[in-house]
């Protein structure tokens, strides 16, 4: 299809991409395979890094480039014990775009753009938009709590329009976003690109189990719920044995930090890898109950942006 719409797209134009689309690092699912696929179909794939150490990491960042020739990037969650390391990596193999979550990116932020990176935050507050713009950032991506995973406080329709108002540098929009309607929608809003998780879940290309992929495909309109917020770090997930046993654990008086601490331990891998129903915290956003089959990277990118260019004309 023509992309004539998109054609000078600042997203397209600073990342080098097709469609102003963005896959989201997901931890345990956003590995070389998935990335490769969402870029040779126009979008920018990104690895997570999550809690890999350098090494590891290099290693998914050479099966990526033996995978694809297009751009793609990397996701760095910056509570890793091994953030010193990957930070570093992504230098050294020649990354050109890395998105950042879970804390501030200023420590390294200098030897990134040194190196010629394109970093580009996720999140969740016009406040720290603005403290992005000013330490460098080449983008923003803000991410309602409509997301799968860590979530904060506002919605993408309450966020978008606002950080948009208030930022000079391109923004992409996250959360709840899962078609083409959603990409129009969210350039409606002020954004200039979106980024998605919750869809590329049922890519042929993701390799997680395929109970993940059946609950996303089962889900309904109310299939999610959020846990975590007596930690103080929220997260949205679909509804399952284990998040209702972990609800529970959060709202028993008795219950200590540790004791759910220990319970969360592990469960997004019990999910991804093993498929364990009563373990796992499958993370979806609430526009799970939308999708109803799996595709290839390639048909939803295009699938969405027909849609997207249709309305947006």
């Amino acid at each position: 299809m023509k992309n004539t719409l998109f054609k000078e797209n600042p997203f397209c134009k600073l990342l080098g991409i097709k469609y102003p689309i963005i896959q989201g690092g997901m931890a345990w699912i956003s590995d070389a395979t998935l990335a490769a696929a969402v870029s040779n179909a126009g979008g920018l794939g990104l690895i997570a890094a999550m809690s890999s150490n350098g090494e590891q990491l290099r290693a998914e960042i050479k099966k990526a480039k033996s995978l694809t020739k297009k751009p793609f990037g990397v996701n760095i969650m910056l509570m890793s014990p091994h953030v010193e390391e990957v930070a570093k990596v992504v230098i050294e193999e020649g990354i050109k775009v890395v998105t950042t979550g879970a804390g501030s990116p200023n420590k390294y932020m200098a030897d990134w753009l040194a190196a010629g990176i394109k970093v580009m935050p996720v999140v969740a507050s016009v406040a720290h938009a603005k403290i992005m713009q000013r330490l460098g950032a080449s983008a923003v991506i803000a991410e309602g709590q409509e997301a799968g995973g860590h979530i904060g406080e506002l919605t993408t329709m309450t966020l978008i329009p606002q950080v948009a108002d208030n930022i000079t540098i391109p923004l992409a929009a996250a959360g709840g976003i899962g078609d083409g309607r959603g990409i129009a929608a969210a350039f409606m809003l002020g954004a200039k690109a979106v980024q998605v998780g919750t869809r590329f879940l049922v890519a042929h290309e993701c390799e997680i189990h395929a109970n993940y992929k059946e609950q996303v495909i089962k889900a309904n309109d109310v299939a999610t719920c959020v846990t975590g917020r007596r930690s103080g770090h929220p997260v949205r997930s679909l509804k399952s044995e284990f998040s209702r046993n972990f609800a529970k654990l959060e709202a028993d008086p008795n219950t200590t930090d540790d004791e759910i601490m220990k319970a969360g331990s592990g469960a997004l891998r019990a999910a991804s890898v093993d498929g364990d129903k009563a373990k796992g915290s499958f993370m979806a956003g609430q526009i799970a109950g939308l999708i109803k089959k799996e595709q290839s990277a390639k048909e939803i990118i295009e699938e969405m942006f027909a849609q997207a260019t249709a309305l947006l004309n």
